[in-house]
């Protein structure tokens, strides 16, 4: 019996016969091209792509006898990460196939740079899978819905975020005990969804798309079932609670009088080290001068009052992070920060480095061209050898648990996270060489489909590789507080 992932990979294969080489992209003749070429001109131009990069070829996917060990990867991000967290990092992997896929970019990105590529160059989330997406609040307090994670940002390839994003889809509907055909669904849900709205920025004015933006009353009009729709809204209701009053009642308690940040090993560990808190007061003066005039006077109204180290994420535990308390007004008045550490982008193993001198310099400025609005706090310093960013530890942010939801609601969930990345990247690539690329047909949605069955087949492999070096001992897993 032929499979779907053999039928198109044969296709594919009729028309190129390995991955198309990267082709060398200058931003200048983007900006250039802005300028001097019509919306059809550029349209036009990627329609042209398809005889060198045929869109089929996008579901290829072969493991090459050179593809580097999964599990060697993650270890070498973790020579400079803090050892004795380590373990919570593979605990977290560990979990489920989705877990490990979360947590792996690094790998991802090793595969990616193997996979076919037209040549046309955006600004990349680079690790767009489905939970990076999510609610937040923009600076007027209105419920975006966009990518919420930027660690890996980098300009690049469209395609990588595209295949990662659809990928995620297909292994979180495999995770959830759907069949074959519902995880493909979702995963054509995401790049359709992308195509459609790309096609639909390629004709709007350059300040319509750089406005546009998707809200969670946007969301909402999409929900046509009645009980989804109940539970979309109870959702929101939580999301708009979550911000740092709702935070001073969960990470603080009160010691003879003084608001601090309550311990909660080994996840929260309250600093209480002169020496320390000396020093991350330094840097968060550093913090201070790369905010804008008018955000920097607001914060200048803040004491930071407590620190304290904080595990986050799965793929970046064992990275810095710190939490900072700062009161204004009074002790009602709270500010919750998080001090990120920006190491290297995994696409930097495999595209030109950044342009910026600092890591989360390079983190705020992604950020900043690809969500709709992004949050005033947003700055970045260096600390001793380590680059970190600066943002908001709560600001309204929500997300769904990917695990609860149904066939249906996962597909919708990945039709919108396509709609908003395709909202990214309009802002930063050229949206109109972007749709003539990939047209009115269904062509590239079915092949990156096919890809994402493919890959969700590789991820699991690699993730039972995982699974054997915990057996084995080469890696060790935490076994609780994770």
């Amino acid at each position: 019996m032929v499979t779907k992932v053999q039928a198109t990979a044969k296709e594919a294969a009729q028309e190129t016969t390995q991955p198309a080489a990267p082709v060398p992209v200058d931003s200048r003749r983007q900006v250039a091209d802005f300028k001097s070429l019509t919306v059809e001109e550029r349209m036009e131009r990627g329609r042209g792509l398809r005889a060198r990069v045929p869109r089929s070829s996008h579901a290829f996917w072969a493991e090459t006898p050179d593809r580097p060990d999964p599990v060697a990867l993650l270890q070498s991000q973790e020579v400079t990460r803090e050892q004795d967290l380590i373990p919570i990092r593979h605990a977290r992997m560990r979990v489920s196939a989705f877990a490990f896929y979360r947590g792996s970019a690094i790998v991802m990105a090793e595969d990616l740079a193997r996979t076919p590529m037209t040549g046309i160059r955006t600004q990349l989330c680079g690790d767009a899978h489905i939970s990076n997406f999510g609610l937040y609040a923009s600076p007027e307090r209105t419920l975006l819905f966009d990518i919420n994670d930027f660690d890996e940002t980098l300009p690049g390839p469209w395609e990588w975020d595209v295949k990662r994003l659809a990928a995620s889809a297909y292994i979180a509907g495999r995770g959830n005990g759907f069949t074959e055909v519902e995880c493909r669904e979702a995963s054509i849900a995401a790049v359709r969804s992308y195509r459609l709205r790309m096609a639909q920025f390629a004709t709007m004015g350059f300040l319509d798309a750089w406005y546009s933006h998707v809200t969670a009353d946007d969301l909402l009009a999409l929900i046509q079932d009645q009980k989804t729709q109940k539970r979309a809204q109870k959702v929101l209701g939580k999301t708009r609670l979550r911000n740092s009053i709702q935070a001073l009642s969960k990470l603080t308690e009160e010691v003879n009088g003084q608001r601090i940040i309550a311990n909660d090993p080994p996840l929260v560990m309250r600093i209480t080290a002169e020496t320390i808190g000396d020093q991350l007061q330094g840097l968060f003066e550093t913090y201070m001068g790369t905010l804008r005039g008018a955000q920097r006077r607001l914060l200048e109204r803040y004491r930071v009052v407590d620190f304290a180290s904080k595990v986050v994420g799965v793929g970046s535990v064992g990275t810095r992070c710190f939490i900072l308390l700062l009161l204004g007004r009074d002790d009602d008045d709270p500010l919750f920060l998080q001090v990120k550490e920006a190491p290297p982008s995994v696409l930097e193993r495999h595209l030109p480095k950044t342009e910026f001198k600092q890591q989360g310099e390079r983190v705020v400025s992604g950020q900043e061209l690809m969500q709709a609005a992004s949050d005033i706090t947003l700055g970045w310093l260096r600390g001793p050898e380590r680059d970190f960013y600066v943002r908001q530890l709560r600001d309204m942010k929500g997300s769904v648990e990917i695990e609860n939801l149904t066939a249906t609601q996962l597909q919708f969930w990945a039709e919108v996270c396509g709609w908003a990345l395709a909202r990214a990247h309009a802002r930063s690539g050229d949206p109109a060489e972007i749709a003539g690329y990939l047209g009115a047909s269904d062509t590239f949605d079915r092949a990156v489909a096919t890809f994402s069955e493919a890959y969700a087949n590789q991820a699991e492999r690699d993730y039972h590789a995982l699974l054997a070096a915990i057996k084995s001992g080469r890696i060790i897993a935490a076994t609780a507080g994770v």
